[in-house]
């Protein structure tokens, strides 16, 4: 009798360990982050591939322009609305978006807001003034100068380090952290890798020292930065 209960027992452990094992096997893999360490993946704008045929059907958005922000070769690719919000335009669009308007000009813009960041990336935006508009047709037409690769500075950068303090931070069009306008006009940009990874770097009220390639523009001056410290002094973020 007792070798048959212990029989039991020895089997009644094998069951139980079988299926556990199956239960185990059966529960789903745990969800594994992207994007750089820390980094919220940013929510992307449901914005259509291809033209929008109706510009009234998208929401639209007023303000007042505070100032535009550059892109890393100079070229203007939006513009921050006194309210704080980014308004993202391509930068083929520069010269049409410079014709249009000025900082200090109330505009309607019209365009898709992202979930991730305080950004909207504009189909259109209008002078409600004047009345001109720069409206994003889709991608530039063939022959348009590509942007330099990673670490080769755009044509006239020079080398530089200058300290400011972050007015605000700058995102790209997917809602992705790449840069921050500081409070003396200069706007600083960084791969989005390496802005997430430096973050805190790039909040409003941070001073900061960047090293980087620095272009003058008519439009202001805008860093390509290789560094960034805090001005205290502290980790450095890896260059391109």
């Amino acid at each position: 009798m007792n070798k048959t209960l212990r029989f039991i027992l020895v089997s009644g452990t094998a069951l139980v360990g079988v299926t556990s094992a199956n239960l185990a096997a059966a529960q789903p893999a745990p969800p594994q982050p992207s994007g750089p360490p820390g980094a919220v993946t940013p929510a992307i704008p449901p914005r259509p591939a291809g033209p929008v045929s109706d510009l009234q059907q998208l929401p639209e958005t007023r303000g007042t322009v505070q100032r535009f922000t550059l892109a890393p070769r100079g070229e203007l690719d939006g513009f921050l609305l006194a309210d704080g919000t980014q308004v993202h335009l391509p930068p083929h669009l520069s010269a049409q978006l410079a014709a249009a308007v000025r900082p200090g000009d109330a505009v309607s813009v019209r365009g898709y807001r992202s979930a991730a960041a305080p950004l909207i990336v504009a189909v259109a935006v209008t002078d409600t003034a004047t009345n001109q508009s720069v409206v994003d047709r889709g991608p530039p037409t063939p022959g348009l100068v590509p942007p330099p690769p990673p670490g080769v500075a755009s044509p006239g950068a020079q080398q530089t380090t200058l300290t400011g303090k972050v007015q605000a931070s700058l995102y790209g069009p997917a809602g992705d952290l790449n840069g921050a306008a500081l409070d003396d006009g200069v706007i600083v940009r960084l791969p989005p890798p390496t802005a997430y990874q430096y973050a805190s770097l790039l909040t409003p009220g941070q001073i900061i020292t960047v090293q980087g390639w620095v272009l003058s523009t008519a439009y202001g001056r805008v860093v390509d930065a290789q560094a960034i410290n805090p001005a205290s002094g502290g980790a450095t973020a890896p260059g391109r």
